[in-house]
């Protein structure tokens, strides 16, 4: 019996098996990591953090577009 979880991506719910991590979640979704920024529930998430960083039932994720430039 697998675990699941329900979080928001972009203010969309997904049903999705625990334990995720937030690398995996945009590996999933075939989001290239140097391409996107991240949030968790309103705090920004450093890309060497993600593999680490696991989500949990009813966790927020945003995806921004990376922009560099000042």
């Amino acid at each position: 019996m697998s675990t699941h979880i329900q979080i928001f991506l972009d203010d969309q719910a997904l049903s999705l098996p625990a334990p995720l991590s937030l690398a995996d979640l945009l590996q999933a979704h075939q989001r290239a990591p140097e391409s996107v920024a991240t949030a968790l529930n309103g705090m920004f998430v450093a890309r060497e953090a993600r593999a680490q960083t696991q989500l949990a039932h009813g966790d927020a994720v945003l995806l921004f577009k990376a922009i560099v430039g000042g």
